[in-house]
This record gives structure tokens, sequence and C-alpha cells, in this order.
């Protein structure tokens, strides 16, 4: 974290859980996953810089949408600690959000075409169900609901 930061910019951690709408033990956990930054006051007490409220925002609203927080740690990995991301840094997060929230969408489609071909179709054929798999022929293929995922991916060992 940058020493440029006045106290002024610094918000204790229960200013920031209150600010954001969150206890106090999320803020410690964000920080703990490095999606926030926290720096130590000479008393050893967790500080914020008040821009993590747009982080912490942005974190909310990914969970919100499925967006597991691996993924929003290696989005918010190129911000920068030490002041506030620039429109164009937030820009990126949006186009990267955007297209998993399309890969999102495409599964989501996918997904209901599958379930509503199955449940309207009535039939529970053996041979082209994508839910049945009888005597448990598909082990071969791979783990998992092999009609629905497809063949496992293959890896080179060279």
């Amino acid at each position: 974290m940058s020493e440029h930061l006045s106290s002024h910019d610094l918000l204790p951690i229960g200013q920031v859980a209150a600010r954001a709408g969150v206890p106090v033990s999320t803020i410690r956990y964000y920080e703990t996953l490095g999606l926030i930054p926290a720096v130590r006051s000479s008393a050893n007490a967790r500080m914020f810089p008040r821009h993590v409220l747009r982080r912490i925002a942005l974190i909310q609203v990914s969970v919100r949408y499925g967006i597991p927080l691996a993924e929003v740690a290696e989005m918010l990995s190129d911000l920068p600690d030490d002041r506030p991301p620039s429109r164009a840094e937030w820009g990126t997060i949006s186009t990267t959000w955007g297209e998993h929230l399309k890969r999102q969408q495409a599964v989501l489609e996918r997904m209901q075409a599958e379930l509503t071909g199955c449940i309207g179709c009535g039939c529970l054929s053996q041979s082209r169900c994508a839910v049945l798999n009888s005597d448990d022929r598909l082990r071969t293929d791979g783990s998992g609901p092999r009609r629905v995922l497809g063949p496992p991916a293959t890896t080179d060992t060279d």
C-alpha cells in the first residue's frame, strides 16, 4: 500500500462494514482473500482506503450473479491498491465481467433446452435422454453426466 494515503483517505473496519452493509467478518474475509487492501494504523488497527467501498460493491454484485470469489479476485488483481481505479481500469473489469455473464447465459440456455426437451417429451428414452444412464453404460466415457457435459477433455502428457 502506498505511503501517500492520508488518514482522511483511510476508514476503520467498522465504518467500512457499515457503509458497505456487510458484517465486519466479511471485510476481514475479503482482506484475507486479497480482494481488498488494508493498512495497519500505529495502534495496529485495520484501516482501509475509501475506494475499497467500490470494490466491495463489485464483489457483492458479482457474487449475487454467480461469479465465484476466485474469479472476482482474478478480476481485481490488476487494480491498484493505493488509489481508486481509473475509468479505463473499471472498463476492463466490466468487459471481463460481461464475458463471464455471456458464458453463464449460454450454459443456462443450454440447460433450459435440455431440461425442457427431457421433461417435455416424457419418453425418458435410454438412447437419447440426457439424464438417464441405464446400467451405468457411459462410465467408460468418464465421470459426471456425460450426455450433458459431452466427451471428457483430453490432456496431452507429452
